[in-house]
């Protein structure tokens, strides 16, 4: 089977809009959240929020949206785009330009993208608001298109003239773990020379504060406290949004093209708690066995791993199953093994969660460090026996793994080695 490379990354993110600022944010521990101006009200019980940075795209017409240099869109493009294809384009662009690719790479029959997201639901909403108020024929004519949970790859396909394998996936947090998942599958069994693995949300007040009914989302007013994973006083996750781009390839294109890979995609695993609609099992099986099945798909054991990049959002029951999960699965070898949650800098991205920290395990693979786990004042005690970093080591991972867990109990686990 072709082995499977990753030589591209862009990414939108709360912690900066390119890789250098992402890897500066990730080994300095600087974080993302701000008190957002948007849950000011009264009677929203909730804060603070990671927002991405130099973008505006609360204004209703989409060309009235500010857009950083050195991206431009379009007009005719901009009536198709929410917030989160906005955000996926720029960072497409990105990792196009940072794998090199010429045109002829990007759009040829060998070529797919796949793609997770919710979709746009405050596009949505105006939508179905407009319709009911102003009658049918007065809607967007893309209103459809920009909003619902499809639409960062229909945009991305056809701007960027795909003409490979294309779809999308809807398993919440897991999604864009479960997209890098199948590209992979895509190229390890022959059927693809290449793909474009994307996560993207919105990162809005509604994509973000409906969470606050499920009383998943911190109430905590810090910005420097309210997403602390692992510690004992967690509360609740912080919402972000954003944009995250992963290039993967085969060895034979990767060679081809002489381009510098970031790390190798050794394999994937995924598995269902069969538990709850919206909670992790409390003993984290779904996710043992997921990272069970990722382990044995790489074809290494669990001394083999030298990093986890943890799902853990923030929230009491979730940073605790995990916990339970890394001991299952690791033994003797858990108190070794580095583990750390970047959602304690970036926020909890949904969707774009797997593919955004798919790439931070990327970049530190190269780069040669492991980020930590900000924000920690006191360890919970379900952490009992892990290795959880305080704070970045400047030390070369040689393999890692990212997991992932969505609504319904899915969860994925991707492993990556380092190249060299």
């Amino acid at each position: 089977m072709p082995r499977v490379f990753i030589t591209g990354l862009g990414f939108i993110t709360s912690i900066g809009n390119d890789a250098a600022t992402v890897e500066t944010s990730l080994r300095e521990q600087r974080h993302g959240m701000v008190v957002y101006p948007a849950f000011a009200a009264d009677n929203v019980p909730v804060k603070v929020a990671a927002p991405v940075k130099q973008f505006e795209t609360s204004a209703e017409d989409a060309e009235d949206w500010v857009i950083p240099a050195p991206y431009a869109v379009r007009r005719e493009q901009l009536r198709s785009l929410g917030p989160n294809a906005l955000y996926a384009l720029c960072a497409m662009q990105q990792a196009i330009a940072d794998a090199r690719l010429s045109p002829e790479d990007v759009s040829n029959e060998d070529t797919g993208l796949y793609a997770a997201s919710a979709g746009s639901p405050g596009l949505m909403a105006r939508t179905v608001s407009r319709m009911h108020q102003q009658g049918v024929m007065r809607c967007p004519p893309l209103g459809v298109v920009a909003s619902i949970a499809g639409t960062v790859q229909f945009n991305l396909v056809a701007h960027f003239k795909i003409k490979g394998a294309s779809t999308g996936f809807t398993s919440a947090c897991a999604a864009s773990a479960h997209a890098l998942g199948f590209a992979f599958d895509e190229l390890a069994l022959g059927r693809q020379k290449r793909m474009f693995v994307v996560g993207a949300e919105d990162g809005n007040v509604e994509t973000i504060l409906p969470f606050a009914a499920m009383r998943a989302l911190s109430p905590n007013p810090d910005p420097a406290t309210a997403s602390r994973p692992f510690d004992a006083a967690r509360d609740g996750f912080v919402g972000t949004g954003g944009g995250a781009v992963l290039v993967i390839e085969t060895e034979e294109e990767m060679l081809r093209r002489g381009a510098t890979p970031y790390a190798e995609v050794l394999g994937w695993g995924q598995a269902s708690d069969g538990h709850n609609v919206a909670i992790s099992h409390p003993e984290g099986l779904g996710l043992a066995n997921a990272m069970r099945r990722a382990l044995a798909a790489a074809k290494i054991t669990p001394a083999d791993i030298d990093y986890v990049n943890a799902h853990a959002t923030s929230t009491p029951i979730g940073d605790a199953s995990e916990c339970k999960a890394l001991r299952a699965v690791f033994g003797e070898h858990a108190g070794r093994i580095a583990v750390s949650s970047t959602k304690a800098l970036t926020g909890h991205g949904l969707s774009l969660a797997g593919a955004m920290e798919a790439g931070f395990c990327a970049l530190g693979l190269r780069s040669g460090f492991m980020p930590g786990s900000a924000h920690i004042q006191n360890l919970d005690a379900a952490c009992a026996g892990l290795n959880i970093l305080r704070a970045t080591e400047n030390t070369a991972p040689r393999i890692s793994l990212n997991n992932s867990s969505g609504f319904g109990g899915a969860n994925v686990c991707v492993v990556m080695k380092r190249v060299g």
